[in-house]
């Protein structure tokens, strides 16, 4: 068996002399705690010295990449493939697939390889003769600076690097901003409280500050070159008759201070603005294109870097920023969110609130094909992102105007629609599905119940004035008083009921009456 060993200083090929002994992987490092032991399980076959430092880089860095450099190609054709029988035991699985594919040689990689090749490295210098310990130390120190440099100088992630950095270093001023802007404003709000109200512009309000110092010296300055005339004018005549506090000279220097600190972060918030959006346009056109440049340069930051952000499906673009809620949804079981930073994109933005939904699912496909364009495509124009923003304007169009065709007709007319109306989640149930009775309106119903009732009202009348008739003297005489008073009774009740049934009978009549005959049921009882 062979052994192909990489160093720093060029390609050792070692002959096993005992293979029986890497059987025996885990007391196979006691055979090699002394060189005089390593030299009796392994011996140098051949040593390939790089010439100078570039041919050293070049041979690690097609290691790392798995690939087959033209000096250990050459080394394998010159010593190994002379002994083709005889299998190579190597360190990276990845190069052996690729010298076995093309140079059709055996190879093999196990625990025990691993283990062997620790042994070599370990007694390195007492195997590999004529090479000196500080010779291989040097060469070791120049090939490392130099491929950390070849990384660092090559590396596909370095500008996205600085887009990370400059976002981040954005959103941090805005938040600082706002934070000196706002303790600006209160503070020199003791003093001038009106110019707070007038002057809404923060730039703007912190010149004024920074040029006027004390309001005493408003009458007497000149803001044209930072207010509007009618600003001016209204600044002036509120310096007049300002409610403000009197401070003192030390205060209003502070005050002046930190203007200037939020006058200078101003500027320089708009000069890394400018320098974001035209790395942006170099690193990301088509993605720029898409969503702008704030959010596409929010999105490589928050996956990392664009090759990162490539790997991503469309869904998890979409919602690439509400990991929160979407756990909380999925815990929850309730509905996932529909968009995560893209939501801040100018498409979205001008969507109603119907279609957003729609328009971030549609945006974030069309975003994924130009970020895997840009990251992967050699191609540096943005014509794909220009095409595929005119085609989700055009759709965005259609969901406006309602864009539903009539299938028969002419085919230009738009389809009536019905109004979009928000439904709630929680259903009640619906008990009028359950009668197949045709409805009637209130107002009919009660129609017709009065109809009813003054059709029978005659009848009625007719019927008790029959019944009603005057007893005969004999039947009179023999009736105890007892039956007089409940036939009295009787009667009253008789003759009232038609009278309350003659007139139309609302809630309160109804129990007006009611009352009535409470009232003479308890007459009738205490006198009875």
């Amino acid at each position: 068996m062979l052994v192909l060993f990489e160093t720093a200083a060029g390609y050792a090929i070692f002959k096993v002399l005992d293979e029986q002994k890497l059987q025996q992987v885990d007391s196979l490092w006691k055979e090699f705690e002394t060189p005089e032991k390593a030299n009796k399980v392994v011996k140098l076959k051949h040593f390939e010295k790089f010439q100078d430092t570039t041919e050293a880089l070049a041979a690690a860095t097609a290691m790392v990449e798995g690939k087959l450099g033209k000096s250990l190609k050459k080394v394998l054709k010159k010593v190994v493939a002379k002994e083709a029988h005889e299998q190579l035991a190597i360190t990276d699985v990845k190069l052996g697939g690729v010298i076995k594919e093309k140079l059709n040689l055996s190879c093999v990689h196990s625990p025990a390889v691993a283990e062997l090749m620790r042994g070599i490295r370990n007694q390195m210098e007492g195997l590999i003769t004529g090479l000196p310990a500080r010779e291989i130390s040097a060469m070791s120190l120049g090939l490392a600076h130099s491929l950390s440099r070849y990384k660092l100088k090559f590396s596909p992630d370095k500008v996205d690097t600085m887009i990370v950095q400059a976002i981040s270093l954005l959103d941090d001023l805005d938040k600082e901003l706002n934070n000196y802007i706002m303790r600006c404003r209160e503070w020199y709000g003791w003093h001038f409280p009106e110019l707070g109200k007038i002057i809404t512009d923060n730039l703007a309000y912190c010149k004024s500050v920074r040029k006027i110092g004390d309001r005493t010296n408003v009458a007497s300055m000149e803001l044209s070159d930072i207010l509007p005339e009618e600003i001016e004018a209204e600044v002036k005549l509120a310096a007049e008759i300002s409610m403000g506090t009197e401070v003192s000279e030390e205060d209003i220097a502070n005050i002046m201070h930190l203007c200037d600190q939020v006058i200078e972060i101003t500027e320089y918030r708009s000069q890394l603005y400018d320098y974001l959006k035209n790395r942006m346009m170099a690193i990301a056109p088509n993605l720029t294109v898409m969503v702008g440049e704030l959010v596409g340069a929010r999105l490589i930051s928050h996956a990392g870097s664009l090759l990162n952000l490539a790997k991503h499906p469309a869904s998890t673009v979409q919602i690439l920023g509400a990991e929160k809620a979407l756990f909380r949804a999925l815990k929850t079981r309730r509905d996932t969110p529909k968009y995560g930073l893209i939501y801040h994109a100018s498409l979205v933005g001008q969507t109603t609130a119907k279609n957003k939904g729609k328009i971030s699912r549609m945006l974030a496909a069309k975003s994924a094909l130009a970020i895997r364009y840009d990251a992967l495509g050699e191609d540096t124009n943005a014509e794909m992102g220009v095409e595929n923003r005119a085609k989700l304007e055009a759709r965005l169009r259609y969901l406006e105007e309602k864009g539903i065709r009539r299938i028969s007709g002419s085919g230009k007319a738009l389809a009536r629609a019905d109004k979009y109306q928000h439904k709630s989640d929680v259903k009640v149930y619906d008990p009028s599905g359950d009668s197949t009775l045709p409805t009637v309106s209130k107002k009919r119903k009660i129609e017709e119940v009065e109809e009813g009732e003054e059709e029978e009202k005659p009848v009625e009348a007719k019927a008790k004035k029959v019944k009603r008739e005057a007893p005969t003297e004999e039947e009179a005489e023999t009736e105890t008083p007892k039956k007089k008073k409940k036939k009295e009774k009787k009667k009253a009740e008789e003759e009232s009921k038609p009278e309350e049934e003659e007139r139309a009978i609302s809630p309160a009549e109804e129990v007006r009456g009611v009352e009535r005959l409470i009232h003479l049921w308890l007459m009738v009882h205490l006198i009875l």
